[in-house]
């Protein structure tokens, strides 16, 4: 009998996928065949027309408890193999290149490794059992997945360090007050909650929809000044193929949408 797929992959007619990590006995941890089945699913996706969407979550009772330490233990696998390239198998660096929107659905604990995962994400929903950490500094490994640098611009510096300093939980609800989170929902309706959210991202025009996720993440990067410049940049370049017909058209489709709510 073979053994169960490492990531379980959902397609939905509507347009979006849902990518399940299928390690609930070990809480989801990233060994390294995980790592590289993971990004493999992504970038197979990403080469789906009919796929712009997708959702990530974990089996079980865990988002994902980060690395394999018990595989890296065991000398079955080295710290940053999968980490530090931009191979495939680098599920993060899958993420990345994938150009619509990625939704991580937390359903439990998202530590480290974990917690850089969801990070990954471009919005984030979470249930009331979802908790993160960031361990780092307890274990003696050095992030290598951006949680140094992304959660201090989300949640500022002093917040920050805190968490990364103490390895302490951070509650769904706390991560949501602090903005790292986008909203809390009941864990029965997660998968449903995103599933909505994908489907309301999915009824916005195609092309728009990616070149807005570039330019929004490709500024983050940048320097304020350098941000706003980039913006007028692709504003000139995109909006310069848009007919006045077409905008009024899709204005009545936005009003129509709006009075509907």
């Amino acid at each position: 009998m073979s053994d169960p797929p490492l990531v379980l992959v959902d397609r939905e007619a509507a347009g979006f996928a849902v990518l399940t990590l299928n390690r609930p006995a070990a809480l989801n941890a990233l060994s390294t065949a995980l790592m590289a089945e993971l990004a493999a699913a992504v970038d197979a996706l990403a080469a789906d027309p009919a796929v712009r969407v997708l959702i990530i979550t974990g089996a079980g009772r865990a988002f994902c408890a980060g690395l394999d330490l018990k595989e890296i233990g065991a000398g079955r696998a080295a710290l940053g193999s999968g980490r530090t390239g931009t191979g495939p198998a680098d599920p993060l660096r899958a993420i990345e290149r994938f150009a619509g929107p990625v939704i991580g659905a937390v359903n439990g604990a998202a530590v480290t490794g974990g917690f850089e995962l969801a990070l990954a994400c471009d919005v984030l929903l979470a249930s009331p059992e979802a908790r993160f950490a960031d361990t780092h500094a307890r274990v003696g490994v050095a992030p290598g997945w951006g949680l140094s640098q992304k959660l201090s611009r989300v949640i500022g510096p002093y917040r920050a360090r805190e968490v990364s300093f103490t390895g302490n939980w951070v509650s769904a609800e706390q991560a949501a007050a602090w903005g790292f989170v986008n909203r809390v929902v009941p864990g029965e309706r997660l998968l449903a909650e995103a599933a909505t959210l994908a489907r309301d991202m999915l009824s916005t025009l195609p092309e728009a929809l990616v070149r807005y996720k570039a330019t929004i993440n490709d500024g983050y990067a940048l320097a304020f000044g350098d941000a706003m410049a980039l913006e007028r940049e692709r504003a000139r370049r995109d909006n310069a193929g848009v007919e006045s017909g077409a905008v009024e058209a899709l204005r009545e489709a936005v009003r129509a949408r709006n009075r509907g709510a």
